[in-house]
């Protein structure tokens, strides 16, 4: 006989209709075995606990608490309300995000009511519409805003003399109107790129090479920005043009050096003639100095005629004869003229010292 350890239990044979787990296999009743995946009687330990967002999703499909062992829904509360209350969160605070604006001091609001404009923002804290009823832009209209032609490098520029010009210059602008610079045109920023260069383009055309790059930049600059200001104007671009820089304006590389020559041959025959204009005014003012005190010896003469000559005769003679020697040729012989100081000197009286005779002596008189 077979040994009771070695037998196989009848699982497969039994025909009870509790399993062969026992009792259904739900628990361990009448001393059967339990389910290893049936739920303890306990409940499971160790469950994550229901948050609040998961009892507002059960709610808000319908269901309720899940296991029967949770809150369940209150009587008369409806899940309709609880999205209602959510869709009015967000409609409240979409109208509030799109109704106040706050509009710096160097911005302005332009406001469209259904795509047509209705007016415009000061700085502050402004109420509108929401949108999408009411839609407001802010603009700067105090910042200046710089653009650089060409973007890289230089460009090539025809002169009015047929010459080719490597130019680079800047524009400066702002916004003047905001409701134009919104409404008026499609692109503001490539329309003043684009009225910049065409403008630059037709002043050039009437200019020659050497007032390009000499001492008619300055007029070429206030041309440029007067044709801008005159064609963003017809346009209503809203665009107000500050000024125009040229900062490189150059002849090709092929004939630098000729050009250069050029520009320092004018700058030199600048130079000669501001010199030739100053000697004039200092002749012109000594002529003029001369003539004064001649008019002054003038009147002089007028009061005493003889006497004024004879002063201005010595004068003359002195101031001719003290420079040189004269020599005067009279009758009892020749004799120097020398200056006037010389003369007096000679001509005073001076008295003579007589010098003792020394005493003959004993070896003298031998």
């Amino acid at each position: 006989m077979m040994p009771q350890w070695l037998r196989r239990p009848p699982i497969l044979m039994n025909d009870s209709s509790n399993g062969p787990w026992g009792n259904g296999g739900n628990d361990d009743t009448n001393g059967g075995a339990r389910n290893p995946w049936a739920v303890p009687p306990g409940g499971r330990k160790g469950a994550p606990k229901a948050t609040a967002l998961d009892e507002f999703l059960k709610r808000a499909r319908g269901g309720g608490s899940g296991g029967g062992n949770g809150p369940q829904m209150p009587l008369g509360a409806n899940p309709r309300s609880l999205w209602m209350i959510g869709a009015v969160l967000i409609v409240t605070a979409w109208i509030l995000f799109t109704s106040v604006h706050q509009i710096g001091p160097q911005q302005r609001g332009v406001v469209t009511f259904l795509g047509r404009y209705s007016g415009e923002l000061d700085p502050g804290i402004r109420l509108t519409l929401p949108a999408p009823l009411v839609s407001v832009q802010k603009v700067d209209v105090e910042a200046v805003r710089v653009d650089e032609f060409p973007r890289d490098g230089s460009e090539n520029v025809l002169t009015g003399d047929q010459n080719i010009l490597d130019l680079a210059y800047t524009v400066r602008w702002r916004v003047d109107n905001p409701r134009d610079f919104v409404f008026e045109i499609k692109d503001p920023e490539e329309t003043v790129r684009a009225t910049a260069e065409s403008a630059m383009r037709a002043v050039l055309a009437t200019t020659t090479l050497n007032e390009a790059i000499g001492a008619g930049r300055t007029n070429i600059e206030a041309r440029v920005a007067q044709m801008m200001q005159q064609i963003l104007n017809e346009y209503h671009a809203g665009v107000r043009v500050q000024g125009v820089s040229i900062r490189q304006a150059a002849a090709p590389a092929s004939l630098i050096d000729d050009f250069n020559a050029v520009t320092a041959a004018q700058q030199e025959a600048v130079g000669n003639l501001n010199n030739a204009r100053s000697y004039s005014e200092q002749v012109i003012a000594r002529a003029q100095g001369e003539a004064a005190a001649f008019d002054k010896v003038f009147e002089e003469y007028r009061l005493a005629p003889e006497v004024t000559r004879r002063r201005m005769y010595y004068e003359t003679m002195e101031a001719v004869l003290a420079k040189t020697d004269k020599t005067i040729v009279e009758t009892p012989g020749v004799a120097p003229l020398l200056p006037l100081d010389r003369a007096r000197k000679l001509t005073e009286p001076q008295t003579e010292v007589t010098q003792p005779t020394p005493a003959p002596t004993a070896e003298a008189g031998r």
